[in-house]
């Protein structure tokens, strides 16, 4: 029963997000599957890694092809998505945590900075 509720608190969250919440869990949930994989790295357990190294993966390309081309800032960001992108591929053919950690950084290095935009957008720029 508490696993209904905690499903149907995260459908509402996801329905009543604004787009930029939405990209925000987008980046937080990539975070999760990377930090999945990495447990299972640890564990040896190799269907875990390639499950959850494409469930980031996924994401990674949605943050592509979602992005905006009005603005010119967009190759930048194209260009690291695909470096993390081929960071997720590459670390889990070769199954290399050192790979998927530096995938992981550059995602945490995104959704950080998205997180200020965030902030700064919200209180007007101060």
């Amino acid at each position: 029963m508490n696993l209904n509720r905690a499903n149907d608190y995260q459908k509402n969250a996801i329905l009543t997000a604004s787009p930029s919440e939405l990209t925000l869990m987008l980046y937080d949930g990539a975070i999760k599957f990377c930090n999945i994989a990495l447990i299972g790295l640890e564990k040896k357990d190799m269907e875990k890694v390639n499950t959850n190294l494409k469930k980031a993966q996924a994401i990674i390309t949605e943050l592509r092809i979602t992005l905006d081309h009005k603005y010119p800032v967009w190759e930048d960001f194209d260009r690291v998505y695909d470096y993390i992108y081929r960071c997720l591929v590459e670390g889990n053919i070769q199954k290399d945590s050192e790979i998927v950690e530096e995938a992981l950084r550059r995602i945490r290095e995104m959704r950080d900075t998205w997180k200020e935009v965030m902030r700064l957008s919200a209180g007007g720029g101060k």
